[in-house]
């Protein structure tokens, strides 16, 4: 009775919260992205990361869209030119968590505190004339270091009919323009104290950060996207791949993107596909065998807008086959090969700019393999699936405030007792209330 005695106290609180702040002003332009155009955040966001349709083009265009007064030199022939923003590009992020799960896991606390979850640095915005970049550096509490994080630079350029340009990034999906892809998908925010389901493909973050991509991509017409980049490894910590590394890229991991986009009236649609193909040495080391791994995925996005509120819903199926050449031989899987399926849907209803509900459902199934999956030992299965309800209120356009719990069907197999000592999918069950600013 504790666990739901807390999650009604928290729930009531926030609720709370967001009655008494109903009266707080708009916010201005906030933080360096706002700050360069002259525009408000809701200018490019619903609620973050969350981007409108002038946000997808401002990130095409390679964050160099701009309003401030910059300093300016014109190229001679000896000395190139020179376009920068008055003020640096600079911005803060600050999480601020706690998280209360239905039954704490063994030998730990539960209602456990994030202060903070997260606090990021950013260099966010344009650096010289076609040339811009989001680049994030975080301090996270459940590592207890400050690290490098998503980055994203950009060249761009465009015609009447275009936006071409290239991009440089280090976690693949990161520099798509969608919220229905990896990176930028839902749920945007959660728990790192909360179990999380341990198989996952790898286009869904197993790379992120440990990558250095560069690849080309082009818009065309405004409703055609297209993008191929190529990946190599980037482990932090290391001048150079070695053998104290795993899932170390052999060669180049090809990443692809295809989209087409209309607007109707006050309806937004979007499908596309994406995936990628990679060759990893599982192990420690960087010769011999490896793991094959191809994931393909569908994905849809669609908005509508209704006054002063709007619509969203996204989706997207990602398929991986893994030939697990380098795992079976060395005894780490049951199977030489093996299939991982991962279906993500979610919806979220905007009202008036300052409230947002939000419902997300995420479902894994894949192969059975009692030795790659020694933790889903009732069966071997990595299948999981999960709703997510999400309710987000915004005192102010750079300040968020939400309530998010996450109930669980199945976990890591089964939905009872699914690691063999008792402990059932519900028991993951977790309320998670999260304070965000940015500035």
């Amino acid at each position: 009775m504790k666990f739901f005695k807390v999650h009604f106290l928290a729930v009531t609180a926030v609720t709370g919260a967001m009655l008494l702040l109903g009266f707080a002003p708009e916010a201005g332009a906030v933080p360096s992205y706002a700050r360069q155009t002259g525009l408000a955040c809701a200018a490019c966001h619903t609620t973050y990361p969350e981007l409108t349709a002038f946000g997808r083009m401002f990130k095409l265009n390679g964050y160099t869209v701009t309003g401030m007064h910059q300093i300016q030199s014109e190229p001679t022939t000896g000395m190139p030119g020179l376009k920068i923003n008055e003020i640096p590009p600079l911005s803060a992020m600050l999480q601020l968590s706690t998280t209360s799960i239905a039954k704490r896991p063994a030998n730990t606390q539960n209602d456990s505190v994030g202060f903070p979850q997260e606090a990021s640095l950013f260099f966010a915005g344009e650096i010289a004339e076609h040339l811009g970049s989001f680049v994030q550096m975080t301090y996270a509490q459940d590592s207890g270091k400050f690290e490098w994080d998503n980055t994203d630079i950009r060249y761009a350029n465009q015609n009447e009919n275009a936006v071409w340009g290239m991009t440089l990034n280090n976690n693949p999906t990161v520099q798509d323009v969608w919220n229905s892809t990896p990176a930028w998908g839902f749920p945007f925010a959660s728990s790192g104290a909360a179990p999380a389901p341990s198989a996952t493909t790898l286009i869904d973050g197993t790379l992120a950060k440990e990558v250095a991509g560069i690849g080309g991509y082009g818009f065309f017409a405004n409703h055609f996207y297209a993008e191929l980049t190529g990946y190599r490894s980037a482990h932090q910590g290391l001048a150079a791949p070695d053998a104290t590394e795993s899932n170390t890229i052999n060669n180049l991991a090809p990443y692809w993107r295809l989209a087409w986009q209309n607007t109707s009236g006050p309806d937004y649609f979007m499908i596309g596909t994406y995936g990628m193909s990679a060759h990893l040495f599982p192990g420690t080391g960087v010769e011999g065998t490896t793991n094959n791994y191809t994931d393909t995925a569908l994905d849809a996005q669609y908005e509508r807008q209704l006054g002063a509120n709007m619509l969203a819903l996204r989706g997207t199926y990602i398929h991986e086959n893994k030939d697990l050449n380098a795992t079976f031989n060395a005894a780490g899987s049951s199977n030489p090969s093996d299939k991982l399926n991962t279906l993500k849907l979610n919806g979220t209803y905007h009202i008036a700019g300052r409230y947002a509900v939000s419902l997300g459902h995420s479902r894994t199934t894949g192969t059975s393999d009692a030795t790659l999956y020694a933790n889903s030992p009732t069966n071997g299965r990595p299948d999981s699936a999960s709703w997510i309800l999400q309710g987000t209120y915004l005192p102010w356009q750079n300040v968020q405030i939400s309530a998010q719990y996450t109930w669980y069907t199945k976990f890591n197999g089964a939905t009872q007792n699914y690691d063999g000592n008792g402990r059932n999918a519900s028991d993951n069950n977790a309320l998670y209330m999260l304070f965000w600013l940015m500035w």
